[in-house]
């Protein structure tokens, strides 16, 4: 798929985290592949929507390594120095059912490389800010991040590969209060705090640091919740192919849409909130972003594999096209 030229008016975004190989099985049992990884993912909806992209990665230099490398270039991603190493590249294996929906293995190794400074927007979560020794390494190139620019995460819990949930939230929690935008799945939520109420987490984790909470519900759409206000969506009616990759589509699209806005990027001044989300105007390009972060799911859910849309695709959607 080719990339959108990108839009140099736009704040340029560095993506940290995993990419690496999606082995789909379906009910049927018959099997394909094609590149992933949620940070991947949300660094080639990104791409695919405009903006200028780097993604700081591992990366074997094997046949899937190519594969992958080939992807992120022909989608307008950038990878940085350091990110192609010697060895095997990732796999994560999803499981399909008969609806799509994947349950995944995984055999991933992760050392996150050195991160570039500058002012821009930070995207990171998944696997990379669990998973030693790259997890460590990660965390602080997010605390020295928030000093130039913004940041957004997207927990994107795997328990397969994880400790408890008492052990894992110290550091999910972490990351949030370092996080301007927090966007995560009803799934994380559950894993990480059983049997307690979406909307309160959202509400505690807002009080920690972010300025935008977003919780994705599956069929029923999506909360959002904002320090002075909130909002639900509803989820839109497609017919489902699969559901790989599209809570990634939706973390894309609801950044660009807030990257389009001015609201993402250059950090603030001191003293005043880091993404202001008060106003009309503010108001109005958060609930574009929302839209289009539901219209981005909406898209990838049609396809097979993480394939997000590209702008004009999206628009379309808009329009009702």
């Amino acid at each position: 798929m080719t990339a959108v030229a990108p839009d140099s008016g736009r704040a340029p975004v560095l993506v940290i985290g995993e990419a690496l190989v999606d082995i789909l099985v379906r009910a049927d049992g018959t099997r394909s592949a094609r590149p992933g990884g949620s940070p991947a993912n949300a660094a080639v909806g990104l791409a695919r929507l405009g903006h200028r992209i780097r993604l700081a990665t591992r990366v074997g230099d094997d046949l899937a390594g190519r594969d992958i490398r080939a992807h992120l270039r022909d989608s307008g991603v950038e990878l940085t120095e350091g990110s192609v190493v010697p060895g095997p590249t990732s796999t994560a294996t999803a499981h399909l059912d008969a609806g799509g929906a994947a349950t995944y293995d995984f055999d991933i190794a992760w050392e996150a490389p050195e991160v570039p400074a500058g002012p821009f927007h930070v995207h990171t979560g998944s696997l990379a800010t669990a998973l030693a020794p790259g997890a460590d390494r990660v965390l602080k190139s997010v605390e020295a991040a928030r000093r130039a620019g913004t940041v957004s995460y997207d927990p994107n819990i795997r328990p397969l590969l994880l400790g408890t949930p008492a052990e894992e939230r110290p550091r999910v929690e972490r990351f949030v209060a370092l996080s301007d935008v927090v966007k995560a799945s009803h799934e994380d939520l559950a894993w990480l705090y059983p049997r307690q109420d979406v909307d309160s987490i959202a509400r505690a984790w807002l009080e920690s640091g972010p300025s935008l909470v977003v919780v994705t519900l599956g069929p029923d759409g999506a909360l959002a919740r904002w320090r002075d206000g909130g909002c639900e969506l509803p989820a839109a009616a497609v017919r489902v192919t699969d559901t790989v990759g599209a809570g990634d589509a939706f973390t894309s699209g609801l950044l660009s849409g807030l990257l389009d806005g001015g609201l993402l990027g250059a950090a603030p001044d001191a003293g005043t909130p880091r993404v202001r989300l008060g106003g009309r105007a503010a108001a109005d390009v958060l609930a574009s972003a929302l839209v289009g972060a539901i219209g981005a799911a909406a898209l990838t859910c049609m396809r097979e594999g993480a394939d997000p849309p590209t702008r004009a695709a999206l628009e379309r959607w808009r329009r009702g096209g």
